[in-house]
């Protein structure tokens, strides 16, 4: 069970390594595009090797695919939901000017752009933090499961890490730019950190040795949440700010996660 709460610590660190970059520094805005789309990449590997393919030999293929499509429904309107809350207090813009998602607000952590209105009057870092618990969770648990099992889980950290410390910059720069303290935003990071830890503790230690079928709805579910995160905010905004060069850094964060989950 250390060497679970170890992994999760790990994983979760990121959240907090995040936040402490974005709250004192801006990045160039296609440094933080190819951040996400390296994440992407290792998202992708860890969703197909050690979430929906354990989820399909678990329960088969109608229970994994069942909790597949419920992770990315709810991942999708909770995603639609907290962007309107990001967007609440700013200037009402026409739809057709939004591409990729309000809350991931990359404009805020860069050095070469001003914060958008959805981080200065608006709540687009706290937005980003309940996304990031959202779909932190579900991966976490997995997480455990797949440590405490012995069917690998070092790709999935890797992906979990990868993807939290671009949202947590992120986050943490809307935060900075909403006005609050340092402080502050690193204690609500740090409090998103210990609970996705504490997650990972949840699943190796209960989930372990339930019945597979139990055990394949919340890696189909994680699985699924993290195709929605992909679909709807990190891809599109990696390729908006980054263009098609996003493209090899998300192979680059493909190939890494593919080699970790032969460990």
């Amino acid at each position: 069970m250390w060497t679970v709460l170890l992994f999760g610590a790990v994983a979760s660190s990121a959240l907090i390594i995040g936040a402490a970059i974005g709250v004192r520094f801006k990045l160039p805005k296609r440094l933080l595009a190819m951040l996400l789309a390296f994440a992407a990449g290792a998202l992708i590997t860890a969703l197909s090797f050690e979430l929906f393919q354990d989820s399909y030999e678990r329960g088969g293929i109608w229970i994994a695919a069942i909790g597949l499509f419920v992770g990315a429904i709810v991942f999708t309107v909770l995603s639609a939901l907290l962007d309107r809350w990001a967007q609440a207090g700013a200037h009402a813009t026409p739809a057709d000017e939004y591409r990729g998602s309000v809350k991931l607000d990359t404009d805020a952590a860069a050095s070469d752009r001003p914060a958008t209105a959805a981080s200065t009057r608006g709540t687009a870092g706290l937005a980003l933090l309940a996304a990031a618990t959202l779909d932190g969770v579900p991966e976490s648990l997995a997480l455990g499961i797949s440590l405490t099992e012995g069917t690998g889980g070092l790709a999935l950290m890797a992906a979990i890490f990868v993807s939290n410390l671009p949202e947590a910059l992120v986050g943490a720069a809307s935060m900075r730019e909403q006005g609050r303290s340092a402080g502050q935003i690193i204690g609500l990071w740090s409090a998103c950190a210990a609970l996705v830890t504490i997650a990972v503790v949840v699943g190796g230690a209960f989930l372990t040795g339930s019945d597979p079928a139990l055990v394949s709805l919340p890696l189909a579910f994680a699985a699924g949440a993290v195709i929605a995160a992909l679909a709807d905010t990190i891809m599109p905004e990696a390729f908006e700010n980054g263009g098609p060069a996003v493209a090899l850094s998300t192979a680059a964060g493909f190939v890494l996660s593919f080699v970790l989950s032969l460990a």
